[in-house]
C-alpha cells in the first residue's frame, strides 16, 4: 500500500487552487475538474462530488473544524512571513510563535478554513542558532536533538 495524498473538500475549486498556488507555491499535477491534485501530496475535491461519494448532503460538511492541519516547512521563513503579511484577507489561527525547541511556526486558514501550518525548516533553525554563536552542544540542548543532528545541519 502507498499513501497518495491528503484530500481536502473545498467549496470553490478555482478559489482554492489559486490560493494554494499563490500562497504556498504548489502546482497542479492533475486536474480532473472535481478533483485537483497538487504538488506536495495535497488533493482538492469539490464539496458537491464529495457529498455524492459519501452519500451525505452539503449541510453535513463542516468547514473549520480545527481538528487537523496540513504541515509545510519553509527554508526562507522570514521572506514567507513577509509574503503572508501582504495577502489581504488572510485569517491567522495565531501569529508567528516559537516552540520550545526553537522552530518558528505560523498557522493560518485556507479559504475553506482548513488549517495550514508553515514551520521554519529545522536545518534553518539549527543554522540560526549556530550563527548566533551557540556551540553545537548548546544548540543540541536548546533544540532537544542529538549533537549528531546539529553537526549534520552544518554540512
Amino acid at each position: 500500500m502507498k499513501f497518495q495524498a491528503a484530500l481536502l473538500v473545498v467549496a470553490d475549486m478555482e478559489r482554492s487552487v489559486k490560493f494554494y498556488k499563490e500562497v504556498l507555491g504548489l502546482r497542479v499535477t492533475m486536474d480532473l475538474g472535481a478533483n485537483v491534485t497538487l504538488t506536495g501530496g495535497v488533493a482538492l475535491q469539490t464539496q458537491e462530488s464529495w457529498c455524492e461519494f459519501i452519500s451525505k448532503d452539503a449541510q453535513s460538511i463542516n468547514f473549520g473544524g480545527n481538528a487537523a492541519e496540513l504541515y509545510f516547512e519553509e527554508d526562507a521563513f522570514d521572506e514567507f512571513l513577509e509574503k503572508l503579511a501582504a495577502i489581504k484577507g488572510l485569517v491567522y489561527v495565531h501569529p508567528v510563535r516559537e516552540h520550545s525547541w526553537g522552530q518558528r511556526v505560523v498557522r493560518f486558514y485556507d479559504p475553506d478554513r482548513h488549517i495550514l501550518e508553515v514551520g521554519e525548516n529545522m536545518k534553518s533553525v539549527c543554522r540560526r542558532f549556530l550563527d548566533s554563536g551557540m556551540t553545537v552542544e548548546a544548540a543540541a540542548r536548546r533544540m532537544d536533538v542529538p549533537e549528531k543532528f546539529i553537526r549534520a545541519c552544518t554540512r
